[in-house]
């Protein structure tokens, strides 16, 4: 079965300050994305989509073409899909306007994250066997998430025995604290260091997109008027999960997650993946 990676690019970088999409983090200029589009190939995906904004299409086509020459990739833009907005409709809607360029079930990712080779290759061997009602989502090790320095947001895994996701709790103010503990502050609670937490990386069936239309439909309807709304990808699962439509095997990763959300954190990914090589 053939798998697809899909990677959501079209953000507008608003905490970072500008396209952090395209900011070279690796010793040879590579972006986020290409350990994305390295390591998904490298475990077996063989169709590449690139959601992104029209203003930006051109350069990440450019940047695919210098870092991974002879790679056929599609981009499809995001603001080209639904009703004009200058903020993107969510995550949700991103993964929707590239319906056409998938051929099969997929692999969607961040493009400003790095999950690491064995996280892509656990979850596109999942999907190789999966039915279009089964789902996976990759879970990280939380002490694999914490920055050195400061408070995060985190989504943390409830399962069931059998390994299915139950739900994910939206957690804020997570850090380390002097004894050592990882704690947070909304909602309160300490965690051990293997608890799995999500950064939005989903292996998805086809099958979803019709779905998904239909609840976009339902979220215009309900929301489309407010500025600042989203459509947002595990809000849409949830409820796939909770009719019965879908069901989500929560696959763990070892891996060390890396991300940029402020310009201070660049450095230090650059630092980490520079040691990675």
């Amino acid at each position: 079965m053939s798998v697809n990676l899909l990677i959501m690019a079209a953000g507008l970088g608003s905490r970072f300050g500008g396209d952090k999409q395209l900011v070279d983090v690796g010793p040879n200029g590579e972006s986020f994305f290409d350990y994305a589009i390295r390591d998904s190939v490298a475990a077996g995906a063989t169709n590449v989509v690139l959601i992104v904004r029209s203003s930006i299409e051109q350069q990440v086509l450019d940047h695919v073409a210098a870092i991974h020459p002879g790679l056929t990739v599609t981009t499809v833009c995001q603001d080209q899909h639904g009703p004009e907005r200058a903020k993107p409709w969510g995550t949700a809607h991103a993964v929707l306007s590239a319906a056409d360029a998938v051929t099969g079930p997929f692999v969607v990712v961040n493009a400003d994250d790095y999950y690491g080779t064995s996280s892509y290759e656990k979850v596109v061997s999942f999907l190789g066997t999966s039915s279009n009602t089964e789902a996976a989502l990759v879970g990280f090790e939380i002490s694999r998430t914490l920055p050195k320095i400061g408070a995060v947001s985190r989504g943390v895994c409830h399962t069931d025995d059998a390994g299915q996701l139950l739900g994910i709790t939206e957690t804020h103010g997570l850090l380390r604290d002097d004894a050592g503990v990882i704690v947070s502050d909304d909602p309160v609670g300490s965690y051990d260091d293997q608890t799995l937490v999500s950064m939005n990386m989903w292996g998805l069936p086809k099958s979803i997109f019709a779905h998904l239309e239909t609840k976009f439909e339902t979220f215009l309807a309900a929301e489309g008027h407010e500025e600042k709304s989203e459509f947002l990808l595990p809000t849409a699962v949830s409820e796939l999960m909770a009719s019965g439509d879908l069901s989500v095997e929560l696959l763990s990763s070892s891996e060390n997650w890396i991300g940029v959300t402020n310009p201070d954190d660049l450095e230090v990914a650059r630092a980490v993946l520079r040691e990675r090589g």
